[in-house]
């Protein structure tokens, strides 16, 4: 009784329930139209009937008189299935016909007797209650009456079979609902209750945990597949706090710890100002290098919670790619290394500019850092349109990153270079894939030279989707 009332307090079975009863008043109503519809035509089709037998028998009377209007009504009253005929003295008294007994008074009024009457056959005097009929009354100059009327019996089976057969059908059809209704309320309910269960676990602290889905693709599977999309991006950014925290406590432990050794070995040796100078030069560099890690975390703790969505507009990404890379020239050129841009011309993006520029600018300043030493000192960024897509590649020709590596590069604080000879924090590559992210684009890592074993090179590209419309 509980379960039923729970089923009740469903917003589908209460919608169930008002249909179902809207459904029943428009069946009642059809019944009862249809079936006073069906009767009033036919009763109109017996006065049309009756009315042109009315004015043939006037025709006879009119031609061949009384004896010939006699035998016609006899022979016709004779015939099977006829009409009802009545030869009435001016009295009322029945003369001839094939009606055994009328209402009193029926043949006092000419004209039509209005309302159905009683009357009973020869063939049925034991019958109490008679027949019902409906009929035409004419009064002849010398006084006789003849009534010609039509029994009402089929008619009204016909109309009782109507009602009975769409009485049945509508029943039909209202157990049928009342079936279907009840058998999706308790699918309603059961569903709701997996997805209470499932609500109830991911509230006790299980975010692995996902809302179930039936497959149909209903309101319930579009409600659980939103909601589970945001239960993995709420695990994703947990699970990214936890790494932060936990890689902050490795990774920033060790320059955490030079820093204050430098501090330490300025303060224990005697040394000259220069010397003071310079232990306070790298400590303030190994302070910079700090806060950059820090503004690199935050930058992609921002991007990740989206905090930068609400600021895409229409980006000329032909023109920041071309800004992009005339900043990191001269950079370039210090390492004897080449800079070069392959950038058609006004190829638009919807998304951050300033966020889209530091991502590429990461992928050149990866390139240029790893491009030292290497044999092709070309670094190649292009900006093409591939199935649909917009990509924007940095392919560089140093050492390369190994396929069985790549997913692992893109993860916060994580570097291929264990000797830490390269500077560098380990999160340029975690924040060119939350922007991406972000955009709704990716980010993939390939080799640019693949036949190569050694010095394979990176080409890292930004694929961008586009957007119809």
């Amino acid at each position: 009784m509980n379960r039923l009332s729970v089923l009740f307090r469903t917003t589908a079975v209460r919608l169930s329930a008002l249909y179902l009863l809207l459904f029943s008043l428009c069946a009642a109503f059809l019944v009862f139209y249809v079936t006073a519809m069906s009767q009033r035509l036919l009763e109109q089709q017996t006065r049309d009937a009756v009315t042109a037998e009315v004015a043939q028998i006037e025709q006879i009377y009119s031609r061949g008189g009384v004896n010939s209007l006699l035998k016609t009504l006899e022979r016709r009253a004779r015939q099977p299935g006829a009409n009802l005929y009545v030869i009435a003295g001016p009295t009322g008294e029945i003369l001839a016909g094939n009606v055994a007994s009328l209402q009193p008074g029926l043949l006092d009024k000419e004209g039509w007797t209005g309302e159905s009457f009683r009357y009973q056959r020869y063939t049925d005097e034991s019958r109490k209650e008679g027949h019902v009929a409906l009929a035409h009354v004419l009064v002849l100059d010398n006084g006789l009456r003849i009534l010609v009327g039509r029994d009402l019996q089929e008619p009204e089976k016909f109309r009782v079979l109507v009602r009975q057969a769409l009485m049945v059908a509508l029943g039909i059809m209202g157990i049928g609902a009342l079936i279907i209704w009840f058998a999706i309320g308790r699918n309603a309910l059961k569903r709701i209750d997996r997805m209470s269960d499932a609500s109830t676990r991911i509230m006790a602290g299980d975010l692995s945990q996902r809302l179930p889905m039936s497959g149909s693709g209903d309101e319930f599977d579009r409600l659980s597949e939103s909601l589970n999309a945001m239960l993995g991006r709420i695990e994703k950014l947990n699970e990214g706090l936890r790494q932060v925290s936990d890689n902050i406590a490795h990774d920033l432990k060790t320059p955490l710890t030079r820093l204050r050794n430098k501090a330490e070995a300025a303060l224990a040796h005697k040394a000259t100002n220069s010397g003071y100078r310079a232990s306070l030069e790298e400590i303030i560099g190994e302070s910079d290098q700090l806060i950059r890690t820090f503004n690199a975390l935050l930058m992609i703790s921002r991007v990740e919670a989206g905090a930068a969505a609400a600021e895409m507009s229409d980006v000329n990404l032909s023109q920041s790619v071309a800004d992009c890379v005339e900043l990191y020239e001269p950079v370039a050129d210090e390492q004897a290394l080449k800079l070069e841009a392959d950038v058609p011309a006004d190829i638009h993006v919807s998304g951050n500019r300033e966020l889209i520029g530091q991502a590429l600018g990461n992928l050149i300043d990866n390139a240029i850092k790893y491009s030292d030493g290497a044999a092709n000192p070309l670094i190649k960024v292009s900006l093409s349109m591939r199935d649909g897509s917009i990509v924007l590649s940095v392919a560089d020709h140093g050492p390369g990153v190994p396929a069985n590596k790549r997913e692992d590069v893109v993860e916060r604080f994580v570097r291929l270079d264990e000797s830490r000879s390269k500077p560098g924090t380990g999160l340029g590559l975690s924040l060119v894939e939350a922007v991406m992210e972000m955009h709704q684009g990716s980010l993939e890592l390939s080799d640019t030279v693949p036949d190569v074993e050694n010095n394979r090179g990176l080409t890292a590209s930004m694929v961008f989707q586009l957007r119809s419309g």
